[in-house]
């Protein structure tokens, strides 16, 4: 039994006067987060300094005893005090991530901004859940909220620490993190299975699976742009723009969920068939300045594909290696090792340059072939003199925590081969 973090999200049921009560939370967090910024930037103007989450919300507490007439905020005590106190401790953890990267030379993600209830109404976390049944969850101050889906969310052998409420589309959702001990699922002994993420299928597999890429935004792209024309055409402020501005929500939300469908459905089905998971690391940064690419690489969300396969081979008792950027796992073949100096995009079928091979195959199942032999060591000719570079540059073991070193030499080395033998065990 080992004992998991794990997150349950389903939609709510609130009555309108628990909508009004949610409304008035998610008011008070973004208040909270706003003044809390204000007073950061001006303090570090100041003295260079800025106050802690811990400072502010002493001082906020002194605020909510004050009247209006002098600029106190009484009306905050309509609304749980988790929900200021967590927006402002989630304000220091961005204040403190944007002056660490800045020491990294990083400020792509920039400065914290200010919250604005046109972007949307936002969310909150609380604390303190009494009580969760198969149908209803019981939360500060705004008392028992239907679930809209029944028997979802765990209620036996589990520790809630956590619920946040958020909104999208004018649905409530709530999400709920629990302490809970699993048995590890036992995977197929010693499987490796490589996977090619792409556009033109979210992920082609070493043992020939293949889940197709729903390309929700390219397909809702010509609706997406009709209702987009619908809220700009609108007078601000108007209740048509507001209508508007709710159906251009909803397709989105639409697309969302087709995405994160199709992910969760793919990286659970990877998770579960095998025990070693080899995947590229790829530069979705630097694909996505390619103007033809950028919409479709967003749109397939290769990054969050990673994501999960990593949490989910833990929870599976599995384990994930990413291969080198360096790596061809693409140009070489999966037969004999030889490396194609050039291969264009538009290339779907892979034919192989060597005369005595001559190996024709799909393109995307010789890249997972090619990750595959990576972590397994069944390269075929790996040392011969024609498929110079075969083997790994750099493999890195992510959810063990050991990296493997990098290897100069164009074949797996008897070192590499006992540290992959040990991992597989």
């Amino acid at each position: 039994m080992v004992t998991f973090l794990r997150a349950y999200k389903t939609e709510i049921e609130p009555t309108c006067k628990q909508v009004e009560m949610l409304l008035q939370h998610a008011g008070a967090a973004r208040w909270a987060y706003n003044w809390g910024l204000r007073k950061k930037i001006e303090a570090y103007r100041e003295t260079g300094k800025s106050p802690s989450a811990m400072d502010l919300n002493k001082e906020l507490v002194l605020l909510k005893n004050l009247p209006v007439e002098e600029g106190g905020v009484p009306w905050m005590y309509d609304s749980s005090k988790w929900a200021p106190q967590e927006k402002l401790r989630d304000l220091d953890k961005a204040y403190k991530s944007f002056f660490r990267r800045c020491k990294k030379g990083d400020r792509k993600k920039g400065f914290p901004r200010f919250k604005s209830r046109k972007q949307g109404i936002g969310s909150f976390r609380l604390y303190d859940i009494s009580k969760v049944t198969l149908t209803h969850i019981k939360l500060p101050i705004i008392g028992e909220v239907k679930l809209k889906e029944h028997e979802y969310f765990p209620t036996k052998g589990v520790r809630v620490l956590s619920a946040t409420v958020s909104e999208s589309a004018g649905r409530w959702f709530v999400s709920i993190q629990v302490e809970e001990e699993q048995t590890l699922y036992k995977n197929k002994p010693d499987h490796v299975v490589g996977v090619d993420v792409g556009i033109k299928s979210l992920g082609v597999t070493s043992d020939g699976e293949i889940f197709d890429n729903p390309k929700a935004l390219t397909k809702l792209q010509k609706v997406l742009r009709i209702r987009q024309k619908a809220v700009s055409r609108k007078q601000k402020g108007s209740q048509n723009r507001r209508k508007a501005v709710h159906r251009l929500a909803v397709l989105h939300a639409r697309i969302a969920n087709i995405r994160r469908d199709s992910l969760h459905k793919m990286t659970s089905a990877i998770a579960k068939s095998a025990s070693v998971v080899v995947v590229e690391n790829l530069n979705v940064v630097g694909m996505m300045k390619n103007h033809r690419l950028a919409r479709s690489l967003s749109d397939a969300a290769l990054g969050e594909i990673h994501r999960q396969l990593k949490y989910k081979m833990k929870w599976n008792g599995g384990s994930i290696l990413v291969a080198d950027r360096k790596f061809p796992s693409s140009k070489r073949c999966s037969k004999c090792g030889h490396v194609r100096k050039e291969l264009s995009l538009s290339e779907r079928i892979y034919h192989c340059e060597n005369p005595s091979c001559g190996q024709v195959i799909d393109r995307d199942l010789n890249a997972g072939l090619n990750l595959k032999f990576l972590a397994d060591g069944l390269s075929v000719k790996a040392c011969c003199p024609g498929s110079a570079g075969h083997g790994p540059s750099a493999v890195t073991k992510l959810l063990v925590g050991q990296e493997l070193k990098r290897e100069e030499s164009g074949c797996l080395t008897p070192q590499l081969r006992d540290q992959i033998a040990l991992m597989l065990k």
